[in-house]
């Protein structure tokens, strides 16, 4: 079958379509058929070494697939190696979907819809009234958070984007207003996947008992080092987020999977769907994902 494989750290060119066996089904496991597989920023820190060490090498990527069971079925699943035609799932894991759901917007509620419900729930614990700050607000993450952000009771929600048309997509999504540092009015939350200048800029930007949560590093830059006396003069703290480990507290998924389908049952949630790639295009989806050339929840199809 064919899988998207890297043999050695670096960039998107490191990324080349190869031939491998399919896999086999394992004791609770299920082979699924992928119709789609996601991708994320994360992917990219997979495959320039961030999240992996050398003796993991070669490696497939990606985490979640839509795609067909044996018996038919039409399910989400999170996965390991989601690069290729077929893969193997946790029959646990697997989420059944209707026929007429997108594989995008399915695709979006899984890792970054957990992700975007986890920031504003577990790690900022955003309360009514309050107001966020999103980074990237464009992005799979980012264009969510935005949503949940109102839907989870915020009293201003504020997105930082990087190009005009963004800025308007982030506005029709419901952000009250696109922002630049300084703030006119300090947040209460802030989340940031970018790094660098921007974390700087905006943990200064922070209310009394504010809180600013790091979950990314786009920027690829190194991160000042955070002065405890510092945070203490602002009043305010800094949190840090990953979900994989996340999610392996005890209803991590299933809870918040059901509010978020739920949420795009009743027409509150609108998932943001951005590129559709082919399979073997994967390394062009990287460029443009690292470049900033994509909105929302990009895909590779077999």
């Amino acid at each position: 079958m064919l899988a998207i494989q890297f043999d050695r750290f670096g960039g998107p060119e490191v990324l080349r379509p190869v031939e491998v066996a399919a896999p086999v089904a394992g004791p609770g496991e299920v082979l699924v058929t992928v119709e789609a597989a996601g991708v994320n920023f994360a992917d990219t820190h997979q495959v320039d070494g961030s999240y992996l060490a050398a003796d993991a090498l070669p490696y497939v990527p990606g985490s979640e697939v839509v795609g067909r069971t044996p018996d038919g079925r039409r399910v989400l699943a999170r996965v390991s190696h989601g690069y290729a035609e077929q893969v193997t799932a946790k029959v646990s894991g697997l989420v059944q979907i209707p026929e007429d759901l997108g594989a995008a917007q399915a695709l979006a509620l899984m890792m970054q819809g957990l992700t975007a419900w986890h920031l504003l729930r577990s790690a900022a614990r955003v309360r009514p009234g309050e107001s966020v700050v999103v980074h990237s607000a464009a992005g799979g993450v980012g264009s969510l958070a935005v949503q949940l952000a109102r839907e989870f009771g915020a009293g201003r929600v504020l997105a930082q984007v990087s190009t005009p048309a963004k800025e308007r997509l982030v506005l029709d999504l419901g952000a009250d207003a696109v922002i630049t540092y300084p703030l006119a009015e300090k947040a209460d939350v802030v989340l940031d996947a970018v790094g660098g200048d921007l974390f700087d800029r905006a943990l200064d930007s922070l209310a009394s008992f504010g809180r600013l949560v790091t979950y990314g590093n786009a920027a690829r830059s190194g991160f000042t080092p955070v002065d405890p006396a510092r945070l203490g003069r602002l009043n305010a703290s800094v949190t840090g987020f990953w979900l994989r480990p996340a999610l392996a507290a005890p209803g991590a998924v299933e809870g918040p999977l059901k509010e978020l389908f739920g949420l795009l049952a009743e027409g509150r949630l609108r998932p943001v769907t951005g590129g559709s790639y082919p399979l073997a295009e994967a390394r062009r989806a990287h460029e443009d994902l690292l470049a900033r050339r994509t909105t929302g929840k990009v895909v590779l199809t077999p």
